[in-house]
């Protein structure tokens, strides 16, 4: 298992999604004119994309289709489809394609199941002949053997994946890109990006910026989100872009989803600390 195709799909719940409030101009009108629709618009997107995250994380849970595309891996998207939870920390029960997650060495099946629960990932895979996962039906690995402890510390701050919307006083400009059909449903479009400069200058607890600068880090300091919003105020579609990988994430069913659990000690191998040594190596070269 190579940590570079890892990140793949651990940079789905690593991720924070930002979002920013807009302004717009008019040059035939004046300039109080103008600002006072702007503050109006602003208002309204700000207003729409809050109601999205209250309502998101209300619910707690949601049934997912992710793709995730990184530069870095040539190019070739990672899917991934399950449960993701977030009402009680961080978790998702997903089935992911072998082949693509460069997970062939360990499971024949076209599909990987991959489990995230208490800050550990478990791979579903062919018992091995021989190694710390010999005869196991499961792989264990650390959520911080292959983010680094600030990154996992980042994805428990961030676990609703609509957490980001709340650093919408942080950003600088977002765009109402008007109505589209997404998944069936007629939607409403918007688009914006933040920086880590613009989390400095907010109004977000220290706790919050913390946050909001490590996923920005994360992600080459910037990132742009997409989120695609439904008439009864939940996200439809979201797509977050930075650093060379672009995760889109569709939403087919929010909350009555299975509780998610630890898979059993006896039937695990952990790989936590070769994992966590092949991650401090990369970083050291």
């Amino acid at each position: 298992m190579k940590l570079k195709y890892t990140a793949a799909w651990v940079g789905l719940t690593a991720a924070a999604m930002m979002t920013a409030t807009a302004c717009g101009s008019d040059g035939a009108k004046t300039a109080t004119e103008t600002a006072d629709k702007a503050v109006d618009k602003a208002s309204t997107v700000m207003a729409a994309l809050t109601r999205a995250t209250d309502r998101t994380e209300e619910l707690g849970s949601a049934e997912i289709r992710t793709t995730t595309t990184l530069e870095a891996a040539g190019g070739e998207p990672v899917s991934m489809d399950g449960t993701y939870s977030w009402g009680d920390g961080a978790a998702m029960d997903v089935e992911m394609d072998t082949a693509a997650a460069q997970m062939s060495a360990l499971q024949d099946a076209p599909t990987t199941r991959v489990v995230m629960v208490d800050g550990a990932y478990y791979y579903d895979i062919d018992p091995q002949p021989s190694g710390p996962i010999a005869g196991k039906e499961w792989m264990r690995v650390d959520v911080a053997a292959v983010t680094g402890e600030a990154g996992a510390d980042n994805m428990a701050a961030n676990a609703d994946p609509t957490a980001g919307l709340r650093y919408l006083t942080a950003s600088s400009k977002v765009e109402d890109l008007g109505k589209e059909t997404v998944l069936g449903k007629e939607t409403t479009h918007y688009r914006g990006s933040v920086g880590a400069e613009h989390i400095e200058k907010s109004k977000l607890t220290e706790a919050e910026k913390k946050a909001a600068v490590a996923a920005l880090e994360a992600n080459g300091g910037k990132m742009t989100c997409d989120i695609w919003v439904d008439g009864k105020d939940l996200p439809v579609r979201m797509s977050q872009t930075g650093a060379g990988m672009t995760v889109q994430m569709d939403f087919l069913k929010f909350g009555t989803t299975k509780e998610i659990t630890a898979l059993p000690a006896a039937e695990t191998g952990d790989l936590s600390e070769q994992v966590r040594e092949q991650r401090d190596a990369a970083i050291g070269q």
